[in-house]
């Protein structure tokens, strides 16, 4: 008890860095006032929906519009365009997936002017009153926090379009069918319609955020609604705008969220939004996310099943890339003896792409010791997988110096690298310059001799694996294995099968797929059409296994659901790591010891071959059995021996001494004489016996 105590006390202590964190950064704010390395686009980007909690409220005047099917207008002076109802001015900053917002901080406001040209699409809706600026995070309809039991609808569709696919950024299906459709639709257009939200417990509710159908085919998008408030389900009341209903403006298209702040927080159990007007051309369709905060309630049996509670001390919240930058410096800083930060290169707006290693020597391969790496933010628009990164680093350092010998033992035998932004810039800018990120990547893989790793990403909850794109030509989904697919199937059902949600049988599906079913696992070609991946390259051209883990539903989770994303893949994320050690390892060396460079390492009845490193060390994931393992290299013989896999976690050693071959040995010795004849005593006799011979003749 007394030594837990220390320990506690030793991690409070070691906490004070990450606390300060945010003095200073916010003092690096004040004295930088211009765009350089540290202008952060994917910030902006990323500020959209984080700043769900700190959006500052623009007064806008404008006419609230009772009627049920018309449209709210602008202001008291312009009419909104016929056909285009609700449409609303809307300014701010896009996201890859479409959502805009004004950012309180007078730098962002700066660097918002200056890129200009990605300033459009969705925002807050028009205002028709005045916010009390009071923002809750969201409840849970997009991350499932908020299960299918507590949507509720007045009609539907069909039971593909029922409340339960009324969750902001679900997706439809290629194939539109009754299972898994983009939206709640009702089954009737009118404005007697509603959508409904159970939240099992008194909620300050402070806003409602919108979109359209998810559909290829539809256009189905909301265009004003109202908003009422319940403690029984049975007794509403109607949001007001002095005497008259409130009307809030909805959608203008059916993918970019718009975010309606309630001019005041109201408290009740239930709330329900109800559509006004749609599109012209469109049904009562519309995907949504509410903003509230559970009120106080200890004695609640639903809030106490489903609360997940972290332990760990950690900076949780969203990091811009400056942040990002400095966090990696303070865990440097308090664990400098195992870390080392460096760059693999520059984005295409000419910002480093940092990387974190975690190792007993930094900077130095040794012999023996397996490469291991974790990528995140391959795109600008998910901040999921570059939290979890900047968690995992924290925390291995803070446990390391908290004794903990897992962690010790894991950075004494791996040489771990974290890499937790490949695409700094933003969605919007990298998408024209994807290939500066893709060649710094390539080189980096090239560079060092990495074994397993791992792309952490979000939208989703599976691991995919090699090949993610098919061989059959015309074909776009098919499954595509691998020669080591049981090998991929295993290190993929170590992520899965220890991440909290994955694999677990009663969760529901983040969109349209039960991944569940295939126990949180799929070959990416069976599952998505693609031109290609780094993970097939990275496996046909170097030694390491590539993986993408989808980790949670949520894309941008908000701040406060970043320490149950945590929970939910802690374990994952250290078992998966800790698989780097399974298989066979070891070196291959010529008759006087020295090492092999790019010596052939082949498994019998498995047609996918790898090289030694420059010290002749390899590594070779397997499952567990017995292979007839082969070395080789140009110049040297052959030699082949059984080499046995077991359970238990550590790679077998089964190293190769090989010697060189005889016309190697001639080759060697032609080319120190440059080719030319070798005169040797014997010879010249013979030749002058010869001369002799024929003189006497």
């Amino acid at each position: 008890m007394g030594r837990r105590r220390v320990m506690a006390g030793q991690r409070l202590g070691l906490l004070t860095p990450l606390a300060l964190l945010g003095l200073l950064v916010g003092l690096a704010d004040l004295s930088h006032g211009f765009a350089g390395e540290d202008e952060d686009y994917y910030m902006q980007e990323l500020l959209t929906r984080e700043q769900l909690n700190q959006v500052r409220v623009q007064e806008k005047p404008a006419a609230s519009t009772p009627d049920m099917h018309e449209q709210p207008s602008q202001s008291p002076t312009k009419k909104a365009p016929k056909g285009d109802a609700g449409s609303g001015r809307q300014t701010g900053k896009t996201t890859a997936d479409g959502k805009t917002v004004k950012t309180p901080n007078k730098k962002a406001e700066k660097s918002k002017k200056s890129a200009a040209k990605s300033a459009t699409g969705t925002s807050d809706g028009g205002r028709q009153y005045n916010s009390m600026n009071e923002e809750c995070p969201p409840m849970g309809l997009e991350t499932l926090r908020i299960d299918d039991f507590q949507l509720h609808a007045s009609t539907t569709k069909r039971y593909g379009l029922g409340a339960h696919r009324g969750r902001l950024n679900i997706q439809a299906g290629i194939y539109e069918d009754d299972l898994y459709d983009g939206a709640w639709c009702a089954g009737i257009d009118d404005p007697l319609q509603w959508f409904e939200v159970d939240a099992r417990r008194l909620t300050k509710f402070t806003g409602v955020i919108t979109q359209g159908r998810s559909s290829l085919w539809s256009s189905d998008w909301v265009t004003s609604y109202k908003v009422m408030v319940s403690n029984d389900s049975h007794t509403w009341i109607t949001l007001k705008n002095g005497s008259k209903d409130l009307i809030f403006i909805g959608n203008r298209e059916k993918e970019i969220p718009v975010r309606n702040m309630l001019p005041e927080p109201v408290v009740g159990r239930y709330i329900r939004v109800n559509p006004r007007s749609w599109f012209h051309s469109g049904s009562v369709c519309m995907r949504v996310e509410i903003l509230g905060c559970p009120m106080p309630d200890p004695n609640n049996y639903y809030h106490r099943r489903n609360e997940v509670i972290t332990t760990d001390n950690l900076d949780f919240r969203h990091h811009s890339y400056k942040e990002m930058r400095q966090l990696m410096k303070v865990v440097n800083e308090m664990c400098p003896n195992i870390t080392r930060i460096y760059n693999i290169g520059k984005s295409h707006s000419g910002l480093k792409l940092y990387a974190i290693e975690i190792s007993d020597n930094p900077g130095e391969h040794e012999v023996g010791e397996p490469e291991f790496r974790y990528t995140a933010g391959s795109h600008g628009n998910e901040v999921l997988g570059r939290e979890l990164l900047l968690l995992l680093m924290q925390f291995m350092c803070l446990e390391y110096r908290s004794g903990n010998q897992r962690i010790r033992h894991l950075v004494a035998e791996t040489r771990i690298h974290l890499l937790p932004s490949l695409n700094p810039d933003g969605y919007e800018k990298a998408f024209e310059a994807v290939a500066v990120e893709t060649r710094a990547l390539i080189a980096w893989m090239e560079k060092i001799p990495f074994v397993l790793g791992g792309n952490i990403q979000g939208g989703e909850l599976v691991v995919t694996f090699p090949y993610d794109k098919t061989r059959s030509q015309g074909v776009a989904r098919e499954q595509t294995p691998t020669p080591d697919d049981h090998v991929f199937r295993w290190l993929a059902f170590s992520y899965a099968s220890t991440h909290r949600l994955m694999t677990a049988a009663n969760r529901r599906v983040c969109h349209t797929e039960d991944f569940a079913k295939e126990d949180g696992t799929i070959n990416g070609a069976s599952w998505h059409t693609a031109a290609g991946s780094m993970n097939d390259f990275s496996y046909l051209h170097t030694n390491c296994f590539e993986f993408s883990m989808y980790v949670g539903c949520d894309k941008f989770p908000h701040e406060s659901e970043l320490p149950e994303e945590w929970e939910n893949n802690r374990e994952s994320l250290l078992v998966f790591m800790e698989q780097v050690h399974r298989g066979i390892k070891g070196v291959v060396r010529d008759l006087q010891g020295r090492g092999i460079a790019n010596a052939i390492v082949s498994v019998q009845g498995i047609g996918h071959d790898i090289r030694t490193a420059s010290d002749g060390d390899y590594w070779r994931l397997l499952n567990p059995g017995e292979y007839r393992v082969t070395a080789k290299a140009e110049g040297y013989s052959i030699t082949s021996k059984k080499c046995e896999v077991g359970y238990e976690m550590g790679a077998t050693s089964c190293n190769f001494i090989i010697g060189r071959t005889n016309l190697s040995r001639i080759k060697e010795i032609m080319e120190k004489f440059n080719k030319r004849p070798i005169r040797l005593p014997v010879s010249q006799l013979q030749a002058r016996r010869t001369r002799e011979m024929r003189l006497g003749t």
